[in-house]
C-alpha cells in the first residue's frame, strides 16, 4: 500500500463529511489535502483510542518528532510520507501541524472549558488551523481568505461539539462552556446523566445559533476572487449545515442520539453546491 492509498483508506473509513468535499478537486490538491485530513485523523485517534494518558502523551511526542523529521526531508510515517510533497507547492507550516497536536494534547488534561473565550482557544488549534491550511492547499489569491477559512473551521468544530454532546459525556468530557450552563441553569450532572431537560434544549439552541453565526461571519469573509478555490470549504459547510439544522429540527436530542447524514445525502449536497458556487 502507497503512502496516499494508505491516507484515501483513512479518509474514506472515517466516513466524514470532508471526504465528501475532497472528490471533485484535482488529483495534486486531491493528494494533499486527503493526506491533511489522515495526519489530524491520526493525532486524534491517539487521544481517542489510549486509556493511559501518559502513553498518548509519549505517542504525541512521536508525533511531534516525525514532524520534525518531515520538515527535515526523511518522514517514516505513511501520512507524513504522503504529506511530503504538499510542503512546498502548498505552504503547509511546521507550525500549524504542530498547533493540530497541541490542541489534541489539551483534551489529556483537560475535559472542562470554564467560559467560550476558552473553547475558543481550544477550536482555534484543532479545527481553525486546519482551515488555514487546507485554505493553502484549495488556493488563494487574496489574504481575506485565511481569515474566512480559519473561522469557518471553527464553525465546523462548533457543530462537531454539538453533535457529539452525548458521545462526549459518556468520556466524562463537556466541551460546553461551564458558565453557558450555569446561564441556562443545567448542571454538569444533566450532561451526564442524558437528562434532556427544557433548560438544555435552550442551551443548546443557543450553541446552534453561535454556530449559525459564525458561519455567516466566515461566508461574510471570502473574497469572490477566491470562492472558485475555496469550494471544497463551501462543500464541507453545505454539509455540516445541513447537520446543525437536522440536529435543531429535531429538538435538540444530542444526549441520546448522534445526528447523521447518509452518504447519498452528503454526495448530493456536495454535488449541488460545487455546481452552484
Amino acid at each position: 500500500m502507497t503512502p496516499d492509498e494508505y491516507c484515501q483508506q483513512k479518509a474514506a473509513q472515517s466516513g466524514s463529511s470532508f471526504y465528501y468535499s475532497f472528490l471533485f478537486l484535482p488529483p495534486q490538491r486531491r493528494r494533499a489535502i486527503t493526506a491533511l485530513y489522515a495526519f489530524c485523523r491520526e493525532v486524534d485517534d491517539v487521544v481517542d483510542e489510549c486509556t493511559d494518558a501518559s502513553i498518548a502523551r509519549t505517542k504525541l511526542a512521536w508525533w511531534r518528532q516525525e514532524l520534525a523529521r518531515l520538515y527535515a526531508g526523511a518522514p517514516q510515517h505513511p501520512v507524513t510520507q504522503a504529506l511530503a510533497p504538499a510542503i512546498g507547492p502548498f505552504g503547509i507550516k511546521h507550525e500549524y501541524l504542530g498547533e493540530i497536536i497541541d490542541g489534541m494534547e489539551m483534551d489529556l488534561s483537560q475535559n472542562r472549558y470554564p467560559d467560550f473565550a476558552a473553547l475558543e482557544q481550544y477550536c482555534h488549534r484543532v479545527a481553525g488551523v486546519v482551515g488555514l491550511l487546507a485554505a493553502s492547499i484549495f488556493g488563494y489569491s487574496d489574504e481575506r481568505t485565511l481569515a474566512y477559512a480559519h473561522t469557518l473551521g471553527l464553525a465546523f468544530q462548533l457543530t462537531n461539539i454539538i453533535r457529539d454532546v452525548g458521545e462526549d459525556s459518556r468520556k466524562g468530557r463537556i466541551y460546553l462552556p461551564l458558565a453557558e450552563l450555569q446561564q441556562f441553569k443545567v448542571s454538569a450532572a444533566d450532561i451526564l446523566h442524558a437528562r434532556q431537560t427544557e433548560n438544555f434544549t435552550r442551551l443548546m439552541a443557543f450553541q446552534i445559533e453561535r454556530a449559525e453565526r459564525y458561519y455567516n461571519d466566515a461566508f461574510a469573509q471570502l473574497p469572490q476572487a477566491d470562492r472558485k478555490a475555496q469550494r471544497p470549504g463551501l462543500v464541507m459547510a453545505a454539509i455540516y449545515r445541513s447537520l446543525l439544522r437536522e440536529i435543531a429540527a429535531d429538538g435538540c436530542k444530542v444526549l441520546s442520539q448522534r445526528t447523521a447524514l447518509t452518504p447519498l445525502r452528503k454526495l448530493w449536497i456536495a454535488w449541488k453546491t460545487w455546481i452552484t458556487a
